[in-house]
């Protein structure tokens, strides 16, 4: 997986398209990520309690991983994920301005 959780992201598509936020989970075996603010879902949540009412809670959806795209923090603009092996040591890189993720 080339997007890791933190890190800055746009949506590319879906009705939230255009928008930033943060990667809060990256669920790799489904190939989806969970972006803060992003895909809002209610759930239904039962009475925990007698006499206590039910709500609907809003939490952020999955989304598919190919939907996504880093935004580079030098550059600013949304980018593909490379990687440059140096002593030994694997890093991410920018596609577009080549600086390191």
């Amino acid at each position: 997986m080339k997007i890791k959780k933190n890190d800055q992201v746009k949506i590319l598509a879906g009705k939230d398209r255009g928008k930033t936020g943060k990667v809060l989970r990256v669920l790799s075996a489904e190939n989806k990520v969970v972006v803060e603010g992003a895909n809002i879902v209610k759930k239904h949540v039962k009475p925990k309690k007698e006499g206590e009412s039910g709500q609907r809670i809003e939490l952020p959806g999955k989304l598919n991983i190919s939907n996504v795209a880093l935004v580079c923090p030098k550059c600013g603009k949304a980018t593909r994920v490379g990687y440059k092996i140096m002593d030994k040591s694997k890093f991410r890189i920018c596609k577009q301005c080549k600086a390191e993720l």
